[in-house]
């Protein structure tokens, strides 16, 4: 059984590293059904100009090379932030188990927020999702980030 905290916690130090880029500070962690890490990753659209560059992808991106394969059945996410639309729906493609995230995202996200990919009955697989986990530590670290920026 994965400790959520104890995973948000080594969640919220990869996601202080996106800052020396310049990045948005998101961090997100994979761990296998056996309880190991297998993909670590966080936000990097702004050092490689690449939209699509954020945490969780690239933390499925390092899981599915590790697993050599791109299924995550049993896997567990989680992440600093709400994931958006295009990382749930890269999330249900991967066929994650659970996804937790600490805090919201009111403007983009996509698992309560604004949308509900994962939890959508229509979709082909559903996801559990479990959210709030250290809610305050992750948004303050957004906060910080976003305040510094103005």
């Amino acid at each position: 059984m994965i400790d959520y905290k104890k995973a948000m916690l080594e969640a919220l130090e990869v996601a202080e590293t996106a800052t020396v880029s310049g990045d948005v500070p998101v961090g997100a962690v994979i761990f296998n059904e056996e309880g190991s890490l297998v993909g670590v990753g966080h936000n990097l659209r702004e050092r490689d100009h690449d939209p699509t560059a954020h945490a969780e992808i690239i933390a499925m991106r390092e899981a599915a090379k590790k697993n050599e394969t791109w299924r995550l059945d049993g896997h567990t996410l989680v992440v600093t932030l709400e994931p958006c639309a295009m990382c749930a729906g890269a999330i249900a493609q991967s066929r994650m188990k659970t996804v937790v995230f600490g805090a919201w995202d009111e403007k983009a996200g996509a698992v309560g927020s604004v949308w509900d990919i994962l939890r959508d009955p229509r979709a082909p697989h559903q996801v559990e999702v479990i959210s709030g986990i250290m809610e305050a530590e992750c948004a303050e670290l957004l906060k910080a980030f976003f305040k510094q920026q103005r």
